[in-house]
């Protein structure tokens, strides 16, 4: 929950001419706020980044105070959305039937979904990330299209506390996800504590294809500098 309108296209205006020395093949999303959604849809038009939201609801339409349906996004270029979000678990009552019911109303609306998988803290102490994970996996995918999804790997002890999970290890948990799924192609991205000093080595390891950005995204530079790793 970042960025009026003004404060999107500021970041727009100092973030796109980095792109220009950006390798081709590699795929820039920006999900934001709903409220930002048509400003960046006008100002990415005939840019290499592709628009996000951060939220999708299961119905077309309906009485759903303050959700936002497939059709709205679609009709302003919105091509992906974050589903199950750690923080939509943890603060707004999203469950594992809610985040699939999500994803496949995505996919309805040709929208991909990011779908975010993670354990907790007090999880990985008590040794149940791989439970965790598997469980999640499990009831989220039930009749989701995997030709059309992307996964996010995001231990929640590491968003926003500064805390990253070990390179070897999440690419060790990456490497478990993809051996739940019947498409190992779909892209599995790393996402908690991700910064322009830790993206290289991040991005070295073999079973992460992408990352998943939070507050490292808010600073034009330092995001370009994540878009740019080596």
């Amino acid at each position: 929950m970042f960025k009026t309108q003004a404060e999107s296209e500021e970041f727009l205006r100092e973030f796109l001419p980095i792109l220009e020395e950006t390798p081709q093949g590699r795929d820039v999303i920006l999900c934001v706020p709903f409220t930002d959604l048509s400003v960046l849809s006008r100002n990415l038009h005939g840019s290499r980044v592709r628009l996000g939201a951060q939220n999708i609801h299961w119905e077309e339409s309906g009485a759903y105070t303050g959700e936002i349906s497939g059709p709205m996004l679609t009709e302003i270029g919105v091509s992906y959305v974050i589903v199950g979000h750690s923080e939509r678990r943890q603060y707004f009552g999203e469950t594992d039937h809610t985040v699939n019911l999500r994803l496949k109303a995505a996919q309805k609306y040709g929208i991909t979904p990011i779908l975010c998988v993670g354990e907790t803290k007090q999880q990985r102490d008590a040794g149940e990330t791989e439970s965790i994970i598997i469980t999640q996996i499990e009831k989220d995918l039930v009749d989701v299209d995997q030709n059309n999804l992307v996964i996010a790997y995001e231990p929640i002890w590491a968003i926003g506390t500064g805390d990253t999970c070990e390179t070897l290890e999440a690419n060790r948990v990456t490497g478990l996800i993809r051996k739940q799924l019947s498409n190992t192609d779909v892209p599995i991205q790393y996402g908690g504590s991700v910064k322009p000093n830790n993206i290289d080595e991040i991005m070295a390891q073999p079973e992460i294809d992408g990352v998943l950005v939070g507050g490292a995204s808010l600073e034009a530079p330092g995001f370009a500098r994540i878009v740019n790793y080596k």
